[in-house]
């Protein structure tokens, strides 16, 4: 059916933390959106109801847009059949694909549901993406730390059916997705379990090893946020087809925002490159300027595309800053006035860094005096310390950009093309859009000829163009008549909604959702015969999985309570001793400095937390060491009750009861 049998597609892979945001996500130009389920979803606070879902996958297919569930945190036993129940569930609801990390739901009896490769599964090698490919996954979700040229080395190991999905924008996890335990050892809250307590986004003194303070109080394991606006063109060529936003927990205005930003840098490729298509239908039509300073970031980062930069880390604060806006010139007892190019609102949102404390104000009311602005904020002046003259000041509000937002902020339509035609009885009006879906409506009519003949066409073009509120707009009309007849403004009407109505139906009847591709056989061999505790193997089904292909020493998961010693809580790719210009490799050839630098362990210390830092220069990883607190490993692994999801197809779950 479709226009791009012969060329490539590519997704803009849109989060939603409600099925409204994700109606906003696919408005605003997303081919796809991921959402969480009732359970199970990586983010314990952004789920949704099935019924929910199932409102969004119909929206969705109205474009052929996709609707991916997450499914991807590691799964207790006492869990593992509310998970199967739950992936019933979203097939019965039309979801297209489900995310998922725990490999034990592999060695379930579930319904033929695509299944893609949650970065949770720590997909950094060409053998581990292989493997995954293998098994029965159509999609798999890179590492973020992962170089183009990385990325291109995986494309080239696997099947041509797989594809490739990489992080675009948004929050960076500091450590390999699934490989951060920290927040279970201290809090007993799992990220792996979809809890994580952001212990990387805390405040850290830094000890060598002699004890002396390299750094104080910094947010040292706090990351930039992940922005590939430049690189999009270099992520295709390297085999990438999906591309992610990162956000669950966003809010509206940072969805439309951020999906907006991407859809116009992705359709200016597409634009260049017809080898390239989207994977959806429609064009969007923004009503608004795109702008990724806006909303909310700490600072931009290509992580390690382009290779590892010194300039990752946002140490001084783990909140959003913003843009610088002014300089101030003047404070009075009520109000401080500020140099700025850019215009200010009343409620903007403002701040500026004291002793290395960013302090936040609102703008309760702004003028413009000349060359200044004088600002009013909501707090009193004496509680605002440190704000003098010559201080720089940032707004991460930018109120009257915002409102802008929580208004009508982008229109998307399909392209149909239509022939008004007569016929032996009547009229007719065929439809075709731009997939190559094709509908006629007709109508009885006793065909009398135009009493001006010279605007009948016009008249007749005028009333077929009026699309509306539907999905639709008129690309190319044909008249196809034998001469100008008397054409009803109210049966040209009847023609266009008849014929709507049938072509909405026709494109979802269209709609192939795909099915779970088979895994290999015989079974795939896994790429190493043992794993420990950071594979997350928290089930038996996961064991059995495993076991089936190959691992023959088999640790249990971090969570079962196993590990009492001290571990890598944490494995990454950032180095704070490359960020603070201590690496060895950075030593190597600077004379009198070579041979100098060792990687040798350094301590973070936040309150009574002591971690160690290990360097792993042959991998240029660093490990976080650490121990689990003696109350959380004396608790009982962390489980929940089976939940029961009410299915929407209740007859079905006949067929379910097979395990």
């Amino acid at each position: 059916m479709s226009a791009h049998h012969s060329s490539q597609p590519l997704e803009l892979l849109a989060p939603a933390k409600t099925s409204a945001i994700g109606r906003e996500a696919i408005l605003h130009g997303a081919d796809a959106v991921y959402i969480g389920g009732p359970a199970f979803g990586a983010r314990d606070k952004a789920g949704n109801s099935l019924a929910d879902i199932a409102g969004l996958v119909e929206y969705a297919h109205r474009f052929h847009a996709r609707i991916y569930v997450t499914l991807n945190t590691i799964l207790h036993d006492a869990e593992l059949d509310a998970a199967r129940k739950l992936a019933y569930d979203c097939y019965d609801a039309g979801v297209d694909a489900l995310i998922v990390q725990d490999m034990g739901l592999l060695e379930l009896n579930l319904p033929p549901i695509d299944l893609h490769a949650s970065t949770q599964c720590d997909i950094r090698t060409p053998e581990k993406a292989r493997f995954l490919a293998d098994v029965g996954f159509s999609q798999i979700v890179l590492a973020r730390e992962l170089t183009i040229r990385e990325i291109a080395g995986v494309r080239a190991a696997v099947p041509a059916d797989t594809v490739i999905e990489h992080f675009i924008h948004g929050a960076l996890c500091v450590a390999y997705s699934g490989q951060c335990n920290i927040s279970h050892a201290h809090t007993g809250r799992s990220a792996n379990r979809g809890d994580c307590s952001q212990a990387c986004r805390l405040p850290y003194t830094l000890q060598d090893a002699q004890g002396r303070i390299v750094a104080f109080e910094k947010h040292l394991l706090s990351v930039k946020d992940n922005n590939q606006s430049a690189n999009l063109g270099a992520l295709i060529d390297a085999g990438v087809r999906s591309f992610k936003i990162e956000g669950r927990y966003k809010e509206a205005a940072y969805v439309k925002n951020i999906t907006g930003h991407y859809r116009r840098l992705l359709d200016g490729i597409l634009n260049e490159r017809p080898e390239l298509h989207a994977t959806s239908s429609g064009k969007t039509k923004l009503l608004f300027t795109p702008d990724p300073d806006k909303t909310f970031h700490r600072g931009a980062t290509d992580y390690f595309s382009n290779g590892r930069k010194a300039d990752i880390g946002a140490f001084d604060t783990p909140t959003f800053v913003g843009l610088e806006l002014g300089t101030v010139t003047q404070v009075g007892d009520k109000w401080f006035e500020m140099e700025s190019n850019e215009d200010l609102s009343n409620s903007d949102g403002l701040n500026y860094l004291h002793k290395r404390e960013v302090i936040g104000l609102q703008a309760n009311v702004v003028e413009r005096k000349g060359k200044v602005w004088r600002v009013y904020p909501n707090e009193p002046m004496h509680a605002l310390h440190g704000l003098r003259p010559g201080l720089a000041i940032s707004r991460n509000r930018d109120h009257a950009w915002e409102q802008a937002l929580t208004k009508k902020s982008a229109e998307r339509r399909i392209r149909v093309d239509a022939v008004f035609a007569e016929t032996a009885d009547g009229f007719s009006l065929t439809l075709r859009d731009e997939d190559g879906i094709t509908v006629t409506s007709g109508a009885t009519f006793d065909k009398q000829p135009a009493q001006h003949p010279a605007e009948a066409e016009g008249s007749v073009r005028e009333h077929l163009a009026r699309f509306g509120n539907t999905d639709f707009e008129l690309g190319r009309l044909t008249v196809e008549w034998a001469q100008p007849w008397f054409v009803p403004s109210s049966l040209a009407n009847k023609l266009r909604r008849d014929a709507v109505e049938k072509l909405e139906a026709a494109r979802l009847k269209a709609w192939v959702r795909p099915l779970r591709k088979a895994a290999v056989e015989p079974p795939a061999k896994y790429p190493e015969e043992s794993l420990s505790f950071l594979a997350n193997v928290y089930n038996s089904a996961a064991r059995t999985f495993y076991a089936k292909h190959g691992v023959k020493l088999i640790e249990a998961a971090y969570e079962a309570h196993e590990e009492a010693g001290e571990v890598p809580l944490m494995i990454t790719r950032h180095c704070i001793r490359y960020s603070l210009s201590l690496c060895p490799k950075q030593a190597k050839g600077v004379i009198g400095v070579q041979g100098q630098v060792r990687a040798e362990p350094m301590t973070l210390i936040n309150g009574s937390e002591h971690l160690t830092l290990q360097f792993d220069c042959r991998n240029c990883e660093m490990h976080v060491m650490g121990k689990m607190k003696k109350h959380i490993l004396k608790a009982p692994p962390p489980s929940t009750v089976p939940i029961t999801f009410h299915p929407r197809q209740p007859e079905r779950q006949s067929k379910r009861s097979l395990a």
